[in-house]
C-alpha cells in the first residue's frame, strides 16, 4: 500500500494550524485522499486538534497548544497517512442531494447570456447543467456555499468583471467552469441561470448545513409552480430534499 506520508507537504498556518496537502492540482483523487484523512481525523481525534477543514487538496488541521504541540500533531497525522488507501480501490458511498432548480426568467436573468456565449439553446445549457452529480470540494466563501467540480466545458463563461452587489440566497450560477448555489444574499461574480426553492444553509438548524464536502449535488429543472410549491414546504418544515447515494 502506497505511503502518503512521505509525499505530502506539511504546511506551518499561524501558530496552531497545520496544512497537510496533497497535490498542487485539483481533481477528483487528489480530493478522495483529502476526505479520507478528514475523516480519519474525525472519527478518531487527537486530543487538542480543535477543527479540521478540508479544501480541494488539502486538510487544515487547528489545534489548541496548550494541549498538544505542532510535532505530536504531525506524528498523530503522518499514522493516518500511512492508512489511506488509493481512491481507485476505495469504495465509497457518497451522498447525492438532488437539488430542484427553476431555470431562466426572473430566477435566471443571465440563462440567456450563458447559452449565446457558448452558442447552446437554453435548453441545451439547461439539459448540460442537470446532466450529472457535482463533487462538492469544499465550502466557503459564505457559510454552505459549495464549490462543485465536474461541470462541462461546454457552458463555461468567464466571470462578470462587475460584481453584484446583491445576489438572492438559492441562486444558481456560473463562474468559469465552476458552477454553485449561493446559500445566503452576497455579493456575487457568476452568471445567475436558476435558483432553488429550499436552503442549503439554516443557522438555526442544529445541523445547519445541507451538505458537506464529499457529497454531491445533482441539479434537476422545475417549473415556476412548482418552485413556489415547493418552497411553501421548505417554509413549512414539509420538505426534504431527495437523497440518493453512489453505486
Amino acid at each position: 500500500m502506497k505511503d502518503y506520508s512521505s509525499e505530502v507537504k506539511l504546511l506551518m498556518a499561524s501558530e496552531a494550524g497545520l496544512v497537510v496537502e496533497f497535490e498542487s492540482v485539483i481533481s477528483p483523487e487528489i480530493n478522495g485522499l483529502v476526505q479520507q484523512l478528514m475523516k480519519r481525523l474525525m472519527h478518531k481525534p487527537l486530543a487538542g486538534i480543535i477543527e479540521v477543514v478540508p479544501t480541494y487538496k488539502s486538510v487544515t488541521v487547528y489545534f489548541d497548544p496548550l494541549q498538544t504541540t505542532r510535532q505530536q500533531v504531525i506524528q498523530f497525522i503522518k499514522q493516518l497517512l500511512a492508512q489511506i488507501k488509493p481512491v481507485d480501490t476505495t469504495p465509497l458511498a457518497a451522498r447525492i442531494v438532488h437539488i430542484p432548480v427553476c431555470y431562466g426568467g426572473v430566477f435566471g436573468p443571465d440563462l440567456e447570456f450563458v447559452a449565446r456565449y457558448t452558442g447552446l439553446s437554453t435548453q441545451e445549457v439547461m439539459s448540460i447543467h442537470t446532466a450529472k452529480p457535482y463533487l462538492v470540494y469544499m465550502l466557503g466563501f459564505t457559510p454552505g456555499f459549495p464549490y462543485l467540480g465536474g461541470m462541462s466545458e461546454q457552458i463555461a463563461v468567464p466571470r462578470q468583471e462587475k460584481p453584484r452587489t446583491r445576489v438572492p440566497a438559492g441562486s444558481v450560477g456560473i463562474g468559469g467552469n465552476q458552477t454553485g448555489v449561493y446559500p445566503i444574499e452576497s455579493p456575487g461574480e457568476w452568471w445567475l441561470i436558476g435558483r432553488t426553492p429550499i436552503k442549503t444553509f439554516q443557522p438555526s438548524s442544529n445541523d445547519p448545513f445541507l451538505v458537506s464536502a464529499g457529497d454531491y449535488f445533482h441539479f434537476f429543472s422545475i417549473s415556476i409552480e412548482e418552485y413556489f410549491a415547493i418552497r411553501h414546504e421548505v417554509e413549512t418544515g414539509m420538505y426534504v430534499p431527495e437523497i440518493s447515494y453512489m453505486r
